[in-house]
């Protein structure tokens, strides 16, 4: 479970979201400058609530009233952003490998075949990302998240930078990942029909606030979808 119960300023923007998700899928949905992002960021760590409580599966990562605080990189959270930030040095294999040395876990070659096989890179293994299509550098980006084993994956629109083709490309390997993997994901996006695919709860936010939380059902029609 994922539990949500914070407050942050920003300049003049501020964030108020209270929710409780046990989805596989739990999708922020708004429109551009609703906070999904910073939201994200949050939950990952990489900022600090001004008030409030975030819980993954029972374990408190943010507590202000109790002055808890778990470090980004102590939370066991991965972070897929919309442009995928492969290292351009290194090859797909070494990238793959990287969350895995600098969480300084064993090495587990039976999960990471099922990682290249469930995302199909196994044949990119020995390029570089500059040698890759949109949609492949982002399937490396979620097969490295996966191999540092985490135990709720942040997709932040990893499909914004991508173009319908590539989307459409991309698509079936995050609904096998919700399907196969068998871990919960946050999944950002502005747009309805990618949450009616993939979600299984959602969250809708708007100007920092949630005003609706539940089924895809909460979603707005294609004629009302926010746009951003």
């Amino acid at each position: 479970m994922l539990r949500v119960d914070i407050a942050k300023q920003l300049g003049e923007f501020s964030i108020e979201a209270s929710f409780a998700s046990e989805g596989r899928v739990t999708g922020l949905f708004g429109a551009s400058g609703a906070g999904k992002t910073s939201l994200v960021n949050i939950i990952a760590g990489l900022l600090r609530p001004d008030r409030g409580i975030i819980a993954v599966d029972g374990e408190t990562l943010d507590d202000t009233a109790n002055r808890v605080h778990v470090p980004a990189h102590r939370r066991r959270i991965g972070y897929v952003f919309q442009d995928a930030r492969l290292f351009p040095h290194l090859d797909i294999r070494q990238n793959l490998d990287y969350g895995r040395r600098m969480n300084r876990l064993a090495d587990d070659a039976a999960q990471r075949t099922r990682v290249t096989d469930l995302l199909d890179i196994g044949g990119l293994l020995d390029r570089r990302p500059g040698q890759l299509s949109g949609g492949e550098r982002q399937r490396v980006a979620l097969g490295r998240a996966l191999l540092a084993q985490p135990r709720l994956l942040l997709l932040d629109e990893p499909m914004g930078s991508l173009d319908e083709e590539r989307k459409v490309e991309i698509l079936p390997y995050l609904v096998r990942l919700r399907d196969e993997a068998n871990v919960p994901m946050v999944y950002v996006s502005h747009d309805a029909g990618e949450m009616r695919q993939l979600a299984t709860q959602v969250v809708m936010l708007r100007r920092g606030r949630v005003v609706a939380f539940g089924g895809t059902e909460v979603l707005p029609s294609a004629a009302s979808s926010p746009a951003g």
